[in-house]
C-alpha cells in the first residue's frame, strides 16, 4: 500500500519540521516538507495529501500574537482549499504555533461547523517569561480525537511564551468538556488530577486545557510537542534511569500519536 502523502507546512519562522516529518515516518507515512509560499501561490495543492500538519515555531516572528499573521493568511488565500480538506474528512495538527493558527482561523474548537468564527484564544503565559520546561498531561479516553486514541497520559515537553488557552464566552468550555473535545490537560506530577496551578499548568491555561478538538476528533491542536519525544533519549532523566538498570522504552510516546494518524488513513483503526 502506498504510505500516506502528509503535508508539513515549514518557513517563516516554523522550525519544527524535521521532527514532524520523522514522527510521521516512524507511523508509516512519506511527510513531504513545503514552504508556505509554495502553498500560498498554488506551486503546491492542498487536496494533494492525505494529513496536513501546522508545525510549531514562531511563524512571522509571532507579530501581532503568535499565529495570528499565519492564520490571515491561509484564511485569506487557502480557505477554499481547507473547507474541501475538512470536509474529505482528512486529519489536521496543531502543535505549538500551529495549534494558536488553528484556533485563530476559527477551526479550532470548531464547535460550530466551518464558521471560521474564533471563539478562543491562545494568549501569553501567566507566568510572563518564555516556558520551556516537560509537563504531565492526562488524555482523556472518551474523546473522539482520532490522534489520541488508546492513550491515557504522556510526558511531553512545551516552549512557548504564548499558550494560555483562554475563552470569554461562558459557555463554551462546558460545552467543550461535554462533546469530548478537551482532549489534553496538564497534570500533577503523579498524574492524580488535573492541574490548575503553575507549574505543572505552565501557562494559565483555563481549566489545565493543554489540547483540544473538533466534534469530528479529526482536527487536533495541543501547546506540548509530541514530535519532541520521539526517542528514548529525548527524555531528562534517560541517562539516570539507564545507570539506575531501568529498561528504556522502544520509542518516545510522542511516537504514538503520528502513529494513530496514519494507521486512521490507511484504514487500520
Amino acid at each position: 500500500m502506498k504510505k500516506p502523502e502528509v503535508l508539513i507546512i515549514t518557513g517563516d519562522g516554523l522550525n519544527c519540521e524535521r521532527e514532524t516529518a520523522y514522527g510521521f515516518r516512524l507511523g508509516g507515512a512519506h511527510p513531504d516538507l513545503v514552504h508556505i509560499t509554495d502553498l500560498l501561490d498554488g506551486r503546491k495543492r492542498l487536496n494533494d495529501y492525505r494529513i496536513l500538519a501546522f508545525i510549531g515555531g514562531f511563524s512571522n516572528g509571532d507579530h501581532l500574537g503568535a499565529g495570528t499573521v499565519q492564520a490571515s493568511r491561509f484564511r485569506h488565500k487557502l480557505r477554499e482549499d481547507l473547507e474541501i480538506f475538512m470536509e474529505q474528512g482528512k486529519p489536521i495538527i496543531g502543535i505549538c504555533n500551529g495549534f494558536q493558527t488553528l484556533v485563530k482561523l476559527g477551526i479550532l474548537p470548531g464547535t460550530e461547523k466551518r464558521s471560521w468564527r474564533q471563539r478562543a484564544t491562545i494568549m501569553t503565559n501567566d507566568s510572563g517569561i518564555f516556558e520551556d520546561r516537560w509537563v504531565y498531561l492526562l488524555l482523556n479516553p472518551e474523546s473522539p480525537c482520532i490522534w489520541t486514541r488508546g492513550l491515557g497520559q504522556m510526558f511531553l515537553p512545551v516552549r512557548h511564551g504564548e499558550g494560555k488557552f483562554f475563552t470569554s464566552d461562558p459557555g463554551l468550555i462546558p460545552h467543550l468538556f461535554r462533546k469530548g473535545q478537551v482532549v489534553a490537560r496538564y497534570a500533577d506530577s503523579r498524574y492524580l488530577a488535573p492541574a490548575l496551578e503553575y507549574p505543572f499548568n505552565p501557562n494559565g491555561s483555563l481549566e489545565g486545557i493543554a489540547g483540544i478538538c473538533d466534534e469530528s476528533g479529526l482536527i487536533f491542536g495541543l501547546m506540548p510537542h509530541p514530535e519532541a519525544y520521539l526517542f528514548p533519549y529525548n527524555h531528562p532523566s534517560w541517562t539516570r534511569d539507564a545507570a539506575l538498570g531501568k529498561s528504556l522504552p522502544r520509542e518516545g510516546q510522542g511516537a504514538a500519536i503520528f502513529r494513530n494518524a496514519v494507521s486512521y488513513v490507511k484504514g487500520e483503526s
